[in-house]
C-alpha cells in the first residue's frame, strides 16, 4: 500500500500543484495580484540558500512550490489508499495543505499568521490551497479505486452505519489487494 500511495501521491500532488498554478496565473490576470516569492524564501530559509532582496529566482520558488505540493500529494494518497475518499477527504485535506504552509512561512519567519492578514489575501490562498486539494484529492481517489475500497471502507461495510459490536476487519483483510 505505501508503495502505491508514493508514486500515486507523487503523481496526485504534482497534477494538483499545476492547476493550482494555473487557477493562480488566472486570477492574477484579472486581479492583478503580483507572483509571489513566498515559497522561494522559505526554501531559501529550510536549506541555507542564500537570500536576496526583490524578486526571487523562478527555479527556487518552482522547487518549493511544486516539490510541496507532489510530496503532500502522498499524504492524500495514503488516505485514498485507507479509504478516505470523495470531497470529505479531499475538504480535510485543503486544511492539511494550509496548515503545511502556515508551519513552514512562520517557523522560517517568512510570513505571518493568516489571522494578520488582509481579508482579501487570506480568502485568495485558502480558494488557491481549495483547488490543489481537490483536484489532488480526485486523482489520488481515482488511482486508489483501482485498488478496490480500502480497509476503512471495507470495515464500515460489515455494518451499516457507526456502530459498537463492529470489530475490526481480520488482519489478512485490512490490506489493499
Amino acid at each position: 500500500m505505501i508503495r502505491r500511495a508514493l508514486w500515486q501521491g507523487l503523481v496526485a500532488g504534482t497534477v494538483g500543484g499545476v492547476v493550482m498554478t494555473l487557477g493562480e496565473k488566472v486570477e492574477q490576470a484579472v486581479t492583478g495580484r503580483p507572483d509571489s516569492h513566498v515559497p522561494a524564501r522559505v526554501l531559501q530559509r529550510l536549506t541555507g540558500l542564500p537570500e536576496r532582496p526583490g524578486t526571487q529566482p523562478l527555479p527556487v520558488n518552482w522547487a518549493m512550490h511544486f516539490g510541496q505540493a507532489a510530496v503532500l500529494g502522498v499524504l492524500r494518497s495514503v488516505m485514498a489508499q485507507a479509504g478516505l475518499r470523495g470531497p470529505v477527504a479531499s475538504a480535510k485535506f485543503t486544511v492539511v495543505r494550509l496548515t503545511n504552509d502556515q508551519i513552514l512561512e512562520n517557523a522560517t519567519g517568512v510570513g505571518a499568521p493568516p489571522q494578520t492578514w488582509p481579508r482579501k489575501e487570506l480568502v485568495v490562498d485558502v480558494l488557491h490551497k481549495a483547488v490543489y486539494a481537490f483536484v489532488t484529492g480526485a486523482v489520488a481517489d481515482a488511482l486508489a479505486a483501482r485498488n478496490g475500497p480500502g480497509p476503512g471502507r471495507r470495515h464500515a461495510a460489515l455494518r451499516r452505519g457507526r456502530r459498537a459490536g463492529v470489530g475490526p476487519l481480520p488482519r489478512k483483510d485490512a490490506h489493499a489487494r
